[in-house]
């Protein structure tokens, strides 16, 4: 297959995260949450194999064209920070004024760290919270705190967005990537069942959400205290 094609296709891969947040929004209009985080889901599940294609098929240097970066951002914001924060406010997790601030700090910090261009750290981690709204706004439907807790979970992320916390990528971050990326997967799983249970408080997927959840969460805050071995 020529690389230009190669290049192409990988490129309308990621363009297809535009459908699936479209999609993902009008089942949110009509307050259809579970319908809504799988197609979340799906497109938490084509980001994450469309940048490993890019590389491999050397995107920018045989379709230019195309800025995929640019792409992936705008598609980004739209399933990771907009339609979660969306889903939200109108849910009834949060209510009144504490619902107002949640949602206008989530989009608003989150659009701020977006554009920037220190977010990536030299092991391809992330710089503070990487704006994970859609993995985080998931984990609170499954498990349905407090408004309080929702509050102050969600004030604690958007402030994480701009400290020198560091986030793993479970793809790209080298170290421990041998646990990183199966747990990453494993939650990727355990997301799409809980969503198609309805988020049934029954269900065995919850358990498996939060452990998942506090490793991806806390993994990167480990490597900075933990220094690398020496080969």
């Amino acid at each position: 297959m020529d690389h230009r094609f190669k290049a192409l296709s990988v490129h309308l891969l990621t363009a297809t995260g535009a459908v699936l947040s479209m999609l993902s929004m009008l089942a949110a209009v009509e307050e259809q949450w579970s319908l809504m985080f799988l197609w979340l889901v799906v497109a938490l599940a084509v980001d994450g194999i469309d940048g490993p294609l890019a590389r491999r098929y050397q995107v920018q240097k045989h379709w230019p064209a195309y800025d995929g970066v640019l792409m992936d951002l705008i598609i980004d914001y739209l399933t990771y920070v907009f339609i979660p924060a969306y889903a939200l406010f109108k849910s009834g997790l949060l209510n009144g004024w504490e619902g107002w601030l949640t949602i206008i700090v989530i989009v608003y910090g989150s659009v701020i760290y977006f554009a920037d261009t220190r977010m990536k750290t030299k092991d391809y981690s992330f710089a503070g919270f990487p704006g994970c709204w859609n993995m985080v706004v998931l984990v609170l439907f499954a498990i349905r705190p407090d408004e309080t807790v929702i509050l102050i979970v969600s004030l604690l992320l958007t402030v994480a967005m701009f400290t020198n916390l560091k986030f793993i990528h479970p793809v790209r971050t080298n170290r421990w990537r041998i646990v990183s990326l199966p747990i990453a997967i494993a939650w990727t799983a355990f997301a799409g069942w809980a969503a198609w249970v309805s988020f049934d408080p029954q269900s065995w997927a919850h358990w498996g959400l939060i452990v998942t959840s506090v490793y991806l969460l806390l993994a990167g805050i480990a490597q900075q205290i933990i220094p690398e071995r020496k080969r």
